[in-house]
């Protein structure tokens, strides 16, 4: 165990630098913890912004990781609304936006990403959305609900699972959706078009429109608002409000600063990390969507934004902080939830990495699992309102084990049975 006079810093106030904190008083770590994020409000999970927050389901107290009377408990020192502007290596020291130099003995940057920004005109007029931060939610909602009330139009510019979820919330609240994405199908390079297409079919029975094949060329606006977009495919579609759901970019630029190797961005970006999540600085750490890892069990470097990676990406690199042995090998997770679909996924298979896709089950009436395989082995899995099977899906992943494909595809046949 490290030094109880020893001072360890947290660099992002998201999820994972909450679960860094909560895990070094979990390990017995007593020397000061240090906490320091960008905005007012506490530390808080984002899956809830584009679901059960976003949809009026969920109250705004149930994004927050820990109560605010947690933290003075675990003693873990906050400082919200500061930005970290210069990291010093040679120093071990962090400068704070209002002037303030915290020295460190270990360092977990937990800086999290940033929405992309379409660089079209007419960008900054009042009703062009993001949503990444609890501000964002707070306002889009509002957005969302008077846009029903009045029969107004959202258009979404990007078809990924934001893009998705925010249009089934939009229906929810009874506005008109447009989504404009440049694929032949939303989360075409995810889910390859066959999947792609189901998640189209399920937006168009609930009256959402897609354009597909185009971008959006420009937002149209009179006296600051918004009036309609305009695609580059000459055509024009009635907006009230857009909301640009075309990615995220790693905040990369501390790290950078500070000398510390990263990933370009052709191959994902972030932070370059090692299997216990240190940076090229022994000192240094990094976890959650910034972290991009070199993965013991898929044999690659990885960047992976979802929920569940900063939900164990943050304890993984306490523990390497506190020394002990870390091999950070999760099977990458994520969930979604849109209109009557749940789902879930497991995996990693971009495109181009799979030669199969097995289906278990209905995909008609949306109730079944599908599988990406290369050479019969499984890839990755993603289960539709069906539940309790991430475990053996993942057991096939690690397995790494070639599957009789007809046994996969049959559901009277147990999972757990083609786990070797």
């Amino acid at each position: 165990m490290v030094d109880a006079d020893q001072t360890f810093v947290i660099v992002g106030g998201g999820l994972a630098g909450a679960k860094a904190a909560e895990t070094l008083r979990s390990e017995g770590f007593t020397g000061r913890v240090i906490l320091i994020g960008d905005e007012r409000d506490h530390p808080y999970e984002r899956p809830p912004l584009s679901k059960g927050y976003l949809t009026g389901k969920e109250e705004r107290d149930s994004v927050f990781v820990h109560e605010a009377a947690w933290y003075a408990r675990a003693e873990v020192e906050l400082h919200l609304g500061q930005p970290v502007t210069t990291v010093d290596r040679e120093a071990r020291t962090v400068r704070l936006g209002d002037g303030t130099t915290i020295r460190y003995d270990r360092l977990l940057l937990a800086t999290g990403s940033e929405p992309r920004r379409l660089d079209i005109p007419g960008t900054g007029l009042a009703g062009v959305h993001h949503l990444r931060r609890l501000a964002h939610a707070d306002r889009l909602r509002h957005v969302l609900a008077a846009l029903g009330r009045d029969n107004g139009h959202l258009v979404i510019a990007g078809g990924g699972w934001i893009g998705l979820e925010v249009a089934a919330a939009a229906r929810g609240y009874g506005a008109e959706v447009t989504v404009v994405e440049s694929e032949p199908t939303p989360l075409h390079q995810v889910l390859g078009p066959e999947l792609g297409q189901l998640f189209a079919d399920l937006h168009t029975e609930h009256g959402v429109r897609f354009v597909f094949g185009a971008r959006l060329a420009e937002i149209v606006g009179q006296d600051g608002m918004v009036l309609a977009v305009r695609t580059d495919d000459g055509e024009e579609h009635p907006a009230h409000a857009v909301l640009a759901a075309i990615g995220a970019a790693p905040r990369t630029a501390l790290a950078e600063a500070a000398g510390l190797a990263l990933v370009d961005r052709a191959h994902g970006g972030g932070i370059a990390v090692d299997a216990s999540l240190r940076t090229s600085d022994p000192e240094i750490f990094a976890a959650g969507d910034v972290a991009a890892a070199h993965h013991p069990l898929l044999d690659t470097r990885l960047r992976v934004e979802h929920w569940a990676n900063a939900l164990n990406g943050g304890p993984a690199a306490a523990r390497a902080m506190l020394g002990q042995h870390v091999s950070y090998d999760r099977v990458p997770y994520f969930f979604s939830d849109q209109y009557d679909l749940g789902m879930e996924y497991s995996g990693w298979a971009p495109p181009g990495s799979y030669d199969q896709v097995v289906i278990r089950g209905d995909a008609g009436k949306r109730q079944f699992i599908a599988f990406w395989l290369k050479d019969r082995k499984v890839l990755a899995g993603m289960n539709v309102n069906v539940w309790d099977v991430t475990e053996p899906v993942q057991k096939l992943i690690r397995a790494g084990s070639p599957v009789d494909t007809d046994a996969l595809a049959d559901p009277s046949v147990p999972l757990e049975s083609l786990v070797p």
